[in-house]
């Protein structure tokens, strides 16, 4: 008896073992080729509805794509109407017997599409397909007059211009129309259109509308009046926008020319504002371009460290135009305020000018007498919301905020022109909007709970509404999930607009009548449809199309939840299987990570962005998204600020403890063979993996990383990390810094890492990497190192090789399977091979 328990003791457990998932041991590189971008983009077109409202009425326009081609319609949401803007086939038609180019309803190619006329006419343009006329220069190319050359005038496509009357349906050809000159980029345009703003050798000019038209008919005319309204502007203490991105050559040769100015206006153009920054004493960081032609150029520019004490210097800086005077705001008032930011208000831009040529930036007060702005302490605990007298810069606090960690803020709201203000704060731990008077006293909280308010949408000041965006307060779904909701001023009325267990966007009229709602999931086929300011649905709009992309073999990826390493608190993120998911196999996970703390990367409506995602796992890998405490802002204000102090390994236990919870559910994830990788902060974070954890974390892709905090941008850091105020007995304010370094743990890698940059990094400075492939050399590792020539923190046409590169890694070190060809098969099989003579 005892023998027969035995035998059948054993022949279980062989059954048994029989049954457990087979690894996966051949990777999948057609799967994933078929969802390269390029591939991707002519599959999906349309996902959401983005409204162009008119001025004159309550009616919007908008295209919308599908694999039938693009239809442009219009929406009148009193009459709850929708109808095509024209029909395509007819359009087309008309389109073609007036061009004499052939032209069919799915590829009509419409552009720069405007209503004119009272909004009873349309005008767009056409590229000609066949037709070419000679190239239209600029008349001041002066230098080129010089060269005398025998070469005929270059050939272009031609652009046709037409105006279709919306009344009678008929379409006309603009034979002579001549399209306005668009504007320069060195022209900042006052409000009124009077005078335009620009730069030349650091200070700040102007010319009147008679010459700036002069200017944009021929740029050297020597006729044009140029109005010099500043000489005290030097390099690195000037007036002009910027040359950040330049190289030295070229900033030199750019100093002389016109160049843009960021300056925001009064309503009534009399006035305008600028942050003027003294960045003389901030400390130089290069970048060389070894591919640039004919030599390697270098590229000089101001980079301020954390912990260091020369820090960029800014002052407000108001201007009356009609007097030319100017007046220096006393935004340091505050003494204590050492190594200040500044930051001013903006109104928001009105929905009916999305189509003007030009839209300036307005300033927040309705008037040029007031001057709304915020001053925040370097150590981001204190931030002061001010406004200022234009007229004799003196200064008022509306409204403080002190936290013991860093403080975040959004403009103020105004209600009935600033006699009310409403104010967005994390004051009790949860990001809600308060009602202040005009003088910055508190009158009454609007919103409460645990939930996070996200942005205000519209302020219905006669009927003390406000609209605004809002996640986390409805039970059961995702806490990122943004809905639209409306409250009263008192805060009674609250209401969910925006319904349904999804994530919602919205955009609105200036009436804030009716509002556009796009929503979806990862899971679920995006969808538009037009609400009133009741929630009352008007109609539905659109529907994505994805039936091309299904029938590519695309499969919804599945959102899940997991508890982080408290036991606690609730972490929500996407899982990703191949589209060819076999339950019966075992697949190593990976995870695609990117730690915040101002975002977590983590999808929540659907996306035809899949490199990292979807497309990642079709090599044969189940990849996850997952956030972790410390991550996300949209939470509460102690999720958010859980890493402060810990940069280094605050997410690294969630993430860990997420896969762990994941392979106890599902038999077919691997948790033997663990894979990681992101960009940026996901660099660092990965890289940080692989040595907080090297015995978990197997195989890691980190790219463009910030390895060592302490040499990154002193905003990031020293925000996100903390930075310690000092002031000694004399009342001496200095700045303590420190913070754990990804290369003080190099010692500790076990399993494979590639670490990659792009050599003219100039965010994530590609030293960065280099110290951290110097850290592993000295620890006698061996590892991968890889440099993007000629690339910056994205890598722009080497996204598709970086794809395949890092496809690779994982396939080789976590599949045992590779393509080891030299050339990129993947690649190249979609390249054409052109016949046209170069």
């Amino acid at each position: 008896m005892k023998n027969l328990v035995i035998t059948l003791f054993v022949l279980g457990m062989a059954i048994a073992g029989s049954a457990q998932n087979k690894p996966l041991t051949k990777a999948n590189y057609d799967l994933a080729a078929r969802f390269a971008a390029s591939k991707v983009e002519k599959m999906v077109f349309s996902t959401s509805v983005s409204p162009h409202w008119l001025k004159e009425s309550e009616r919007f326009w908008y295209s919308y794509e599908t694999s039938q081609g693009r239809t442009y319609y219009l929406v009148d949401p009193a009459k709850k109407l929708k109808k095509v803007l024209f029909d395509n086939v007819k359009m087309a038609a008309d389109m073609s017997r007036l061009s004499k180019d052939p032209f069919d309803a799915q590829h009509l190619d419409i552009t720069s599409l405007k209503f004119i006329n009272k909004e009873t006419a349309i005008r767009f343009e056409v590229k000609s397909k066949l037709a070419e006329e000679d190239e239209k220069k600029d008349e001041e190319e002066d230098d080129m007059k010089e060269k005398k050359s025998d070469a005929p005038p270059k050939k272009v496509k031609r652009t046709f211009y037409f105006e279709y009357d919306l009344n009678t349906g008929v379409l006309k050809l603009l034979e002579d129309y001549k399209k306005p000159k668009e504007k320069p980029a060195w022209a900042t345009i006052a409000p009124d259109s009077s005078y335009v703003l620009f730069s030349k050798n650091y200070n700040l000019y102007w010319m009147d509308k008679a010459n700036f038209l002069k200017a944009v008919k021929k740029d050297k005319d020597t006729t044009i009046v140029e109005n010099q309204l500043t000489t005290d502007g030097e390099q690195y203490y000037g007036f002009h926008s910027g040359s950040f991105g330049q190289t030295d050559q070229d900033k030199e040769k750019n100093k002389g020319k016109r160049q843009s100015v960021n300056v925001v206006f009064s309503p009534d153009s009399k006035k305008f504002a600028l942050i003027r920054t003294d960045s003389r004493k901030v400390k130089d960081l290069w970048v060389i371009n070894s591919i640039a032609e004919p030599r390697p150029t270098l590229e000089t520019y101001k980079y301020h460290m954390p912990g260091e004490k020369e820090a960029p210097q800014p002052e407000i800086l108001i201007f009356d135009f009609p007097s030319k005077e100017r007046v220096k705001v006393k935004a340091d008032t505050a003494k204590d305020f050492k190594d200040q930011s500044l930051s001013l208000m903006y109104a928001p831009d009105l929905a009916k000018n999305r189509d003007d040529d030009f839209k300036p930036d307005i300033w927040l007060a309705p008037n040029s007498d007031q001057l709304y702005f915020t001053r925040t302490s370097r150590d981001l605990k204190r931030i002061d919301i001010c406004v200022a007298d234009t007229k004799l810069g003196t200064v008022k606090t509306l409204i403080e905020e002190r936290l013991n960690t860093y403080v975040e803020t959004r403009d103020l709201g105004l209600v009935n022109n600033g006699e009310e203000y409403i104010h967005w704060s994390e004051q009790d731990g949860w990001a809600h909007f308060y009602l202040h008077d005009k003088t910055g006293k508190l009158k009454n909280q609007i919103t409460s709970g645990p939930y996070h308010c996200e942005s205000i949408e519209a302020i219905d000041s006669k009927n003390r509404v406000l609209y605004f965006l809002a996640n986390g307060r409805e039970p059961g779904e995702d806490p990122y999930f943004t809905h639209l909701y409306r409250v009263n001023f008192d805060g009674t009325g609250l209401k969910l607009l925006s319904k349904g267990d999804f994530n919602h966007t919205t955009s609105n009229n200036d009436a804030n009548t009716f509002f556009i709602n796009n929503f979806s999931r990862v899971n679920t086929t995006p969808k538009s449809e037009l609400l009133d300011n009741l929630g009352n649905k008007v109609m539905d709009l659109e529907t994505a199309d994805l039936s091309q992309l299904f029938a590519a073999g695309y499969r919804f990826p599945e959102p899940f939840v997991v508890k982080a390493a408290d036991g606690i608190t609730d972490l929500h993120g996407v899982m990703y299987k191949p589209f060819d998911f076999d339950s019966t196999l075992k697949y190593p996970i990976i995870e695609y990570v990117y730690p915040g703390p101002q975002t977590e990367a983590v999808n929540k409506s659907f996306s035809v962005g899949m490199d990292r995602t979807d497309r990642q796992a079709q090599l044969g890998f189940i990849v996850i998204t997952i956030g972790n405490r410390g991550g996300h802002p949209s939470r509460s204000k102690w999720y958010h600020n859980y890493g402060y102090g810990n940069l280094r390994d605050y997410g690294l236990e969630d993430k860990k403890v997420a896969a762990e919870q994941l392979a106890d559910r599902h038999p077919f994830i691997d948790i033997s063979k663990v894979g990681i990788f992101g960009h940026s902060g996901g660099g660092f974070m990965s890289t940080a993996a692989m040595l907080v954890y090297p015995d978990f974390f197997k195989v890691a892709v980190s790219s463009s990383g910030n390895h060592e905090n302490n040499i990154y941008n002193r905003w990031w850091s020293e925000k996100h990390d903390g930075v310690k105020e000092v002031k000694d007995a004399k009342g001496n304010i200095t700045f303590e810094y420190d913070i754990d370094k990804n290369t003080d743990l190099a010692k500790n890698l076990k399993g494979k890492l590639l670490i990659c940059t792009g050599d003219i990094d100039n965010n994530v400075h590609p030293g960065l990497t280099i110290r951290m492939a110097n850290a592993l050399i000295k620890a006698n590792k061996r590892f991968d190192f890889f440099v993007f020539p000629g690339q910056r923190h994205g890598y722009a046409d080497m996204n598709e090789y970086f794809f395949w590169l890092r496809a690779d890694y994982f396939c080789k070190h976590l599949l045992g399977d590779s393509e080891d060809s030299t050339d990129i098969l993947q690649m190249n099989r979609d390249k054409p091979l052109s016949t046209k003579k170069p």
